[in-house]
């Protein structure tokens, strides 16, 4: 009978060995790819990983870790002042100092700003590679920040626009002087287009709202990409 308890307990011994051992060997695997580490601080210079979305979506309501996250990135910023009033307040007005956007830079929210440089860095630049073996030039958009509610309709809830919290995407143009616009490339089975669908399903991945002319016929000319905090995972 003895013999048998000190074999179980041998036998619960290993058991625990083993578990611990697992469990070592899956936090250094943690330690070593930070983008599936929920743990980890979010840094934009990591691969997109299982924790990514998570970790995106807590930057919705928390723009000081947002704008850490920016300068963890070495993504240069400036933060300006607090506008607007109502429900067209912006008290974040986030602004990339580098970010290759026409005709300007304008002023997003932080949350928007971070999933602009990562879907640049992730999915635009590399689609543009792959697809044409060409270096992103610049990005044009048709605005940012517009106080006003959806589809200018005076009874519609009021738009992410409204609060800087959007923005819409027209066109690509890319460093050997291709320009792809979402108008003129979205149909067909062309390079353009695959090009367009690539980075629209990319978009995806880290804005919570992105419309596309797959939605209806008020985006046949642009990509609108928001990061409302109401919402997550729509995608057309």
């Amino acid at each position: 009978m003895a013999r048998k308890r000190k074999s179980r307990g041998l036998g619960s011994l290993l058991t625990l060995l083993v578990i611990a051992g697992a469990l070592f060997a899956g936090w250094r695997w943690l330690e070593a790819h930070p983008e599936h580490n929920p743990a980890a601080p979010l840094d934009l210079n990591h691969p997109i990983g299982w924790a990514t979305a998570t970790k995106l979506a807590a930057l919705k309501t928390d723009t000081a870790e947002c704008r850490a996250v920016l300068a963890r990135s070495s993504v240069a910023y400036t933060a300006l002042e607090p506008s607007g009033e109502g429900d067209c307040a912006r008290p974040d007005r986030t602004q990339l100092d580098a970010y290759p956007l026409a005709p300007d830079t304008p002023a997003v929210t932080c949350p928007v700003a971070v999933a602009l440089e990562m879907w640049r860095a992730k999915s635009v630049e590399t689609a543009a590679r792959d697809i044409f073996g060409s270096d992103l030039a610049r990005i044009e958009h048709l605005g940012a920040y517009s106080c006003r509610r959806m589809y200018g309709d005076d009874d519609a809830p009021w738009s992410e626009h409204a609060t800087g919290n959007a923005i819409d995407i027209a066109a690509f143009v890319l460093e050997d002087g291709r320009r792809i616009s979402v108008l003129g490339d979205w149909d067909g089975d062309t390079d353009d287009a695959l090009f367009l669908r690539q980075v629209r399903d990319g978009a995806c991945g880290v804005f919570a709202t992105v419309l596309s002319p797959d939605y209806n016929a008020a985006h046949a000319d642009h990509f609108h990409l928001d990061q409302d905090s109401r919402w997550t995972g729509v995608c057309r």
